[in-house]
């Protein structure tokens, strides 16, 4: 499974909302398409950079254990 990021137009400062339009929650809260838990994808528009690089990485440790 691959996860592909994009990164928005209009902002090159900003990061791309990791939204791949797959939704499904499981049991955790854990958008299956993306690996964001439900309070990552609600506050997505509002965190900084830092914090989503930050959210990107959990999501990458997240699908690395669903792989398993």
């Amino acid at each position: 499974m691959s996860v592909e990021y994009h990164q928005p137009k209009d902002n090159i400062e900003d990061i791309a909302s990791p939204c791949v339009r797959n939704c499904c929650l499981n049991e955790q809260d854990v958008c299956l398409g993306c690996f964001r838990n439900i309070d990552e994808i609600m506050a997505w528009r509002q965190l900084d950079v830092a914090a989503k690089k930050d959210v990107l990485n959990k999501c990458q440790q997240r699908l690395k254990l669903h792989l398993k």
